[in-house]
């Protein structure tokens, strides 16, 4: 009998194989992180992005490693889109002296119209993972499969609010490109950048009527080339470009 035809597969269950390996929202924010360290596939990286959906800015992604055992300070660890800018901004500092490891990876707007935002934000979570100081034995990946990483990983949907590990990367990446959102306003005066982070907000649409595309306005986006931008170089000719951040407790 194969695999594929198990007694007892009845009308209904997924009987592929290998299994489906998608968890979604665990109950507590440390419970997949502990699992996964009890039985020996630690230490466990999350990795998370900022940034998919703005038509300016960079993509920011981050991947930390968490001691196993939880610290008290970081009890308000949620997913970044949770917390209030205070509350991420206190974090910050507090996951990088804690954790094991982390990495952060700066994708900007030019290479993410060469190689496009899925291509870019994958891309992003292998470098990230790859530049730990401290390998892991298992990623934790936010709402999709990462192909190519050296080891086991699983998609988590949710997995921001489920594992901490991954909200401690999301809370990485969301201050990095919020910092760099606000320095971008100074260089850039006019957009709006440190209130709406390079969202498609009523703000930032009015002044990208009014001012035109800047350089780091993505010209692959509807919204930009509706503005007049010119179209964006080819692929081939851009290498994909980062700043990279890191560092290890």
């Amino acid at each position: 009998m194969t695999r594929n035809n198990r007694a007892g597969a009845g009308a209904g269950r997924d009987t592929s194989w290998p299994p489906r390996v998608v968890v979604r929202k665990a109950a507590g924010l440390r419970t997949l992180d502990s699992a996964l360290n009890r039985v020996g596939l630690g230490p466990v990286a999350g990795v998370d992005e900022a940034g998919r959906g703005p038509s300016a800015g960079p993509l920011v992604v981050a991947a930390c490693v968490l001691a196993p055992k939880a610290s008290v300070a970081l009890a308000g660890l949620n997913d970044s889109k949770k917390l209030t800018e205070t509350a991420r901004e206190s974090l910050f500092p507090v996951i990088k002296r804690l954790a094991l490891a982390w990495k952060v990876v700066v994708i900007p707007a030019a290479e993410i119209d060469a190689i496009g935002i899925h291509v870019a934000n994958i891309e992003g979570m292998r470098r990230a993972v790859a530049g730990l100081d401290r390998s892991p034995g298992y990623v934790l990946t936010d709402g999709f499969r990462v192909p190519g990483l050296a080891v086991p990983s699983l998609p988590v949907i949710g997995g921001d609010a489920s594992a901490a590990c991954i909200a401690a990367a999301s809370v990485l990446a969301k201050v990095t490109r919020d910092r760099m959102m606000v320095e971008l306003d100074q260089r850039r005066p006019g957009y709006g950048f440190a209130e709406h982070k390079g969202y498609n907000t009523t703000q930032h649409l009015e002044a990208l009527r009014r001012l035109g595309p800047c350089p780091e306005h993505r010209r692959s986006w509807r919204t930009v080339r509706e503005c007049g931008a010119p179209a964006p170089a080819a692929a081939e000719s851009l290498v994909l470009a980062t700043a990279d951040t890191g560092g290890a407790a």
